[in-house]
């Protein structure tokens, strides 16, 4: 255990820039046109059903109830971040196994009395754990600051949401919800993982290309013998379930692809929160067969990494 954590702190040491101060950076801008919004737009002259709020304050049921979306949807204000995860990650991935060959220190790591298995499974962590877990808290913040934000500009026009705010069940229960997404995001994000890693120990130049347009081009020659040479392939079934969860896995909240209609009328006949909404939701999807299927692939090509990281020694 001693031997992973200094391997995933060397990961960090190396990747920091891109894991941590990306987000970091896009979390600022964000925050920077948030606040402008708030303080500067409109001269924040706000209105609230048609109420402007430098003339009355909010009490009875409609506080009630502005407290309680904030409460659930402040922590939506960090989805750039989230959103940017994916191209870390996906970069990341791209270059771990395939730059230590170019630069030739994988010849002093394997030096060192650490396995390629070891060494494969720490930037597997860093990939599907630490970097999320960093996103996620620089997600956490980013809302509580535009949260904040919100509350000191609308009690400057006569209503203190403060309190009605902290008293909301949802305003803890949001962020504790967004972090136990984590083992659905890791699961689901290892085929894409697994891939990019199979061609990062592989490829020996050119691997944005490999990864990105072996997959693609299949499914464009997949296409084409379906519509020229009526060979019966079912391309449509191919793209979404080959070709998206090998490049697209990493991207938050791609699981909720499938449909739902009966949870999510079950949900709105509850009066549920929406993100206990997508808690329930994405748990539920570790029902579908295509996680499970694409976790095993994902766990197979990243055991191919491992071999071809032991095999190979530079580009």
């Amino acid at each position: 255990m001693k031997t992973m954590k200094w391997l995933i702190k060397r990961e960090m040491w190396e990747n920091k820039g891109m894991l941590l101060w990306t987000p970091v950076a896009i979390a600022a801008a964000v925050a920077v046109l948030a606040l402008a919004s708030i303080f500067l737009g409109k001269s924040g002259n706000f209105e609230v059903q048609g109420q402007h709020l430098g003339s009355v304050t909010i009490e009875g049921k409609m506080r009630a109830q502005i407290a309680e979306m904030m409460a659930q949807v402040y922590v939506a204000a960090g989805m750039p971040v989230l959103m940017i995860l994916s191209l870390l990650v996906f970069f990341y991935c791209l270059n771990a196994l395939h730059d230590e060959r170019r630069d030739r220190s994988l010849l002093f790591w394997k030096s060192l009395p650490v396995s390629d298995f070891t060494t494969v499974m720490s930037k597997l962590l860093l990939a599907v754990v630490v970097a999320p877990l960093i996103a996620m808290g620089i997600a956490i913040a980013l809302g509580l600051v535009i949260l904040l934000a919100a509350c000191v500009m609308l009690a400057m026009h006569g209503t203190n949401m403060f309190g009605a705010v902290l008293s909301q069940p949802d305003f803890y229960l949001t962020p504790l919800r967004l972090v136990g997404l984590l083992p659905v995001y890791a699961l689901w994000a290892l085929p894409t993982v697994g891939w990019l890693l199979m061609v990062s120990s592989m490829a020996r130049s050119k691997v944005f290309l490999w990864a990105v347009g072996t997959p693609l081009i299949t499914t464009l020659l997949m296409l084409w013998a379906e519509k020229a040479l009526h060979l019966g392939f079912n391309t449509g079934w191919f793209a979404s379930n080959v070709t998206s969860r090998l490049l697209l896995s990493v991207v938050p909240g791609s699981w909720l692809n499938f449909p739902h209609k009966e949870e999510m009328a079950e949900a709105a006949a509850q009066r549920m929160a929406v993100p206990e909404v997508i808690f329930n939701l994405s748990w539920a999807s570790l029902g579908n067969p295509s996680m499970w299927v694409g976790a095993a692939a994902g766990v197979a090509m990243i055991a191919v990494a491992v071999i071809m990281r032991r095999r190979r020694e530079e580009v």
